[in-house]
């Protein structure tokens, strides 16, 4: 089953952010574009690859209204250490969820039960709070931060021009299509 138009369920989890612990919620996300970035645990060697190359663009992010949020099953506490730790995770600037009761890692299908891990799932939230584009891939395939900014900027693009659609690895600038009978034929 599709989880195109799925409302995120109404949660609250601790994270670790700009050197502290806070509370994230389902009210964080409302009225704002979000990106939910699972990876399947602290400590580990793919993730800190896809959490730097986040980071590396999570300024681009911020100028589209966009926040990202990492999570994995970890808790708040281990999210701390591993930032102490490690030269590539002290550098994050977005929140790290720490999802230890596997509530947001259920809700967004992604949890692998047996293990208590996630898949590598990247999920955007539209700013009334549902899912408008996902992405699960295998664990041993990192992800790429530049095509899910893009991705985000045409969502976001669509969603304020509702009668036009972005074609394959359209930008920002580039020409759109308007659905309708004169593109019969011509797909």
């Amino acid at each position: 089953m599709s989880l195109i138009n799925k409302e995120v369920a109404d949660f609250t989890v601790q994270a670790f952010f700009n050197d502290s612990f806070k509370e994230v919620s389902k009210r964080d996300l409302l009225g704002k574009w979000s990106v939910f970035f699972f990876y399947p645990a602290d400590f580990t060697f793919v993730c800190p690859t896809e959490l730097k190359d986040l980071s590396d663009r999570y300024e681009e992010f911020k100028k589209i209204n966009c926040e990202i949020y990492s999570v994995s099953c970890d808790t708040h506490f281990v999210h701390k250490a591993w930032h102490d730790t490690s030269e590539t995770i002290k550098h994050l600037q977005y929140p790290m969820l720490a999802d230890p009761n596997q509530r947001l890692a259920r809700d967004f299908q992604v949890l692998i039960e047996d293990a208590g891990l996630t898949e590598r799932g990247t999920f955007v939230v539209n700013p009334e709070g549902k899912i408008v584009a996902y992405e699960v891939v295998a664990g041993n395939v990192g992800r790429n931060a530049e095509e899910l900014l893009r991705r985000v900027q045409a969502l976001q693009f669509v969603a304020e021009h509702g009668d036009q659609v972005c074609p394959a690895k359209w930008k920002p600038g580039q020409e759109t299509l308007k659905p309708g009978l004169d593109l019969v034929g011509k797909l």
